[in-house]
């Protein structure tokens, strides 16, 4: 009998300073690596995200690892794209994601198919982001998106994501006030690299009675750094940072750690929380809660 995690929901509602981390599910059956890790950081965490064939790669359903890493004690959260599924797909998950102890729903749009590895795939995209949370909010208010009645309504904390670094901030900034009136509760913020661009990012958002969980992706290399500059829109890795990162050589992966711990510190007084996506440095994660005192 799997015990009940802590929820992400009841942390943020305390004011207390929330941790999520990020795990992508594997390219084929072998869950191990991921148990594995998540295993260690039971009670560390206050929820654990789980893509959606992010970069539109095909991978492992986030719905099946969510449940897993329920059943070791963790409080989920389930990544939903609008690529792949219509109204009906997504509803028919989202129900069968309540039935399986998942509460906190994390609404995209997704990449488009051309930049993954089924580039022949054709996009769904019958609904968008928006139109995702207020789905969500529907069938928390027990009526499906065409207004019949459940048996049975569902009690997700809806999630959105957001990019504090956006120029101009302008049109992210009224797009952020669109998805809180969709009924999102917390954002998760694309990666930051500029504390004190988020610093007044956060000033902005502050009036919606909305928390954020501040993106910190973690550099494993100088490469990853210019790869992020040159295709994430709204991501832009400081020169310093490259530099720091080309002269560590072999050890770039502790000198990224060294700067998700520094940027983590740099945005604590100002956030809810922070989002940490150590993709494919997982095994750094314990080390970064750590050096952070995240817990």
């Amino acid at each position: 009998m799997s015990r009940e995690p802590k929820r992400l929901k009841e942390v943020l509602d305390q004011g207390a300073f929330a941790v999520t981390i990020e795990y992508n599910p594997p390219k084929g059956t072998n869950i191990s690596a991921v148990l594995d890790n998540a295993k260690q950081l039971v009670g560390r965490v206050h929820g654990v995200n789980v893509t959606d064939n992010t970069a539109a790669v095909v991978r492992a359903g986030s719905l099946p690892v969510c449940r897993l890493l329920y059943e070791i004690g963790h409080d989920p959260v389930m990544q939903l794209t609008c690529r792949d599924r219509n109204r009906i797909a997504m509803q028919s998950d989202l129900m069968g994601a309540h039935m399986l102890g998942i509460r906190n729903i994390l609404c995209l749009t997704g990449d488009y198919p051309t930049v993954g590895d089924h580039k022949e795939a054709k996009p769904v995209y019958d609904l968008d982001s928006v139109q995702v949370m207020q789905l969500v909010q529907g069938l928390n208010n027990g009526r499906d998106m065409a207004g019949n009645k459940l048996d049975g309504s569902t009690a997700f904390s809806i999630g959105a994501a957001v990019t504090p670094e956006a120029d101009p901030l302008g049109p992210m900034l009224a797009k952020f006030e669109v998805k809180v009136k969709a009924g999102a509760q917390f954002f998760q913020t694309q990666a930051i690299y500029h504390p004190e661009q988020f610093t007044s990012f956060m000033k902005a958002v502050r009036p919606f009675k909305v928390k954020v969980l501040a993106g910190i992706l973690v550099l494993r290399n100088y490469k990853m750094a210019e790869f992020l500059n040159a295709n994430i829109p709204g991501v832009s890795v400081p020169k310093e940072m490259i530099d720091e990162l080309k002269a560590a050589g072999d050890k770039a992966e502790d000198v990224g750690v060294e700067i998700a711990v520094r940027t983590i510190k740099a945005v604590r007084p100002y956030c809810d929380g922070v989002h940490i996506m150590a993709i494919k440095a997982t095994h750094r994660l314990a080390d970064i809660i750590t050096k952070a005192e995240l817990g």
